[in-house]
């Protein structure tokens, strides 16, 4: 490995970019903080202060990000590419309809209920669209100056006994989860394309690490009231989510993919892992762009994601709304899981059973029906929200773009196996920390 140089192109010293810029990343997203007689991390206490001074601006900002959202596959042409993208195309101008329903208050009166467009708009398409692109800046500081390859390489000699992908792949799963399943699913498809991933390597990964980011966690605790154990529930739900990654790659769909891969991983460190994670964290801090152009590509990135997403979930989280208030289709997926409610006599289990199959949808369903719920099955609910992964209003569709060889019928199975294991983890460490 190349010896690190005593300094950047950028004139920062690499050992201040990997320990100092990356201490920011890390004090922003995990760090609690008082303010205003508030506790919670800084990225919250942020969001909260734009979002209560904009005003009614920013329900008009989250309409126009919305709007944006629905003429993007427009502008690009990515709407012609298959039928998948036209169905969301639909369900964007979909989203459109229903967030100028929601501002100005029009509409069928069905809708303007208390816990559908009002809820949905006000408390969560209008926090996404301000804490995903504030988010992005500070992941710049977390995800570009060498902690993440430095935390790959110590995790490199667990991946392949517990999780069965390379060492690699430590940086794809740390990459998603604290960064976005976007971004893990574009490293996975890259180095799956190259041959350094074989299809069951890829599915692993695209499926059991590929989550939503930080940012969106931080969201599903505020709806569920769980930012006064932030530290506790993310943690915990990383922890769930590796351990049902661990579970499922085992059983069939994922253990039956084909596992040849064209240009395996050589067990390559022979000496000290420790010496030779700080040597390429050191050599990623001083090779990344300046601190100026990494925020303002990680902005840009973020708005992409922000116009990307708000749509989708606004449509689908009504039609999921619909669905679970006015038919039984979440009760009779939601028989699937009550068993599990029931072992552990919780309160609110068949409520939790069917906020669970619901995610199915979209993965805020369960935080938006539990959010009323025992602190229990709240804790529960925010775990699966994550841990399970897979849902049709982004993620599914974002894994059908790639090479990565999965079907729906594939992916709806491993979502299933992933939200039953969820829960058959989540509610006894929610016992043990609240009961």
């Amino acid at each position: 490995m190349n010896r690190v140089s005593e300094s950047s192109p950028t004139n920062y010293h690499p050992w201040f970019r990997l320990i100092g810029l990356s201490a920011i990343g890390i004090f922003i997203f995990f760090v609690p903080v008082t303010f205003n007689d508030k506790q919670s991390i800084p990225l919250d206490h942020m969001t909260t202060f734009l979002k209560t001074n904009m005003g009614v601006g920013a329900a008009w900002y989250a309409v126009a990000m919305i709007i944006a959202g629905a003429a993007y596959p427009l502008v690009t042409g990515s709407w012609k590419k298959s039928t998948t993208e036209k169905v969301f195309l639909f369900l964007k101008c979909l989203g459109v309809i229903a967030a100028i329903m929601a501002v100005t208050k029009s509409g069928p009166a069905i809708l303007q209920e208390p816990d559908m467009l009002p809820f949905l708009f006000n408390k969560l398409v209008i926090s996404v669209g301000l804490i995903v692109p504030i988010g992005s800046i500070f992941l710049a500081f977390l995800v570009s100056y060498g902690l993440l390859e430095a935390i790959g390489i110590l995790l490199q000699k667990l991946m392949q006994p517990i999780w069965k992908t390379p060492g690699r792949s430590a940086i794809d799963a740390v990459a998603s989860f604290v960064g976005s399943y976007s971004i893990g699913l574009l490293i996975t498809n890259r180095v799956y394309i190259a041959g350094h991933y074989s299809a069951r390597e890829s599915a692993i990964i695209a499926t059991g690490f590929s989550t939503v980011s930080a940012t969106f966690m931080i969201i599903v605790a505020k709806t569920l009231g769980l930012m006064s154990v932030w530290n506790q529930y993310f943690w915990i739900t990383l922890l769930i989510t590796f351990v049902v990654t661990a579970i499922t790659v085992r059983l069939p769909p994922l253990s039956r993919i084909n596992n040849d891969a064209e240009h395996r991983e050589p067990n390559a460190i022979t000496t000290s892992r420790l010496k030779v994670a700080i040597e390429n964290g050191l050599s990623v801090a001083e090779k990344a762009p300046p601190i100026g152009r990494n925020i303002l590509d990680n902005f840009k990135d973020g708005l992409v994601m922000t116009i990307s997403i708000l749509p989708s979930i606004m449509s689908v989280g009504v039609i999921g709304l619909l669905a679970a208030k006015y038919t039984p289709v979440f009760d009779w997926i939601g028989y699937l899981f009550y068993p599990v409610t029931l072992i552990w006599g919780i309160e609110d289990g068949m409520q939790l059973a069917r906020a669970s199959a619901s995610g199915l949808a979209e993965m805020f369903l369960p935080a938006l029906l539990m959010k009323e719920a025992d602190i229990i099955a709240r804790f529960s609910a925010g775990v699966v929200c994550v841990s399970s992964i897979l849902f049709f209003s982004a993620s599914i569709p974002c894994i059908l773009a790639t090479k990565i060889p999965l079907t729906i019928l594939q992916l709806v199975s491993i979502w299933f196996i992933r939200t039953f294991l969820s829960l058959m983890l989540a509610i006894p460490t929610a016992l043990l920390l609240f009961g």
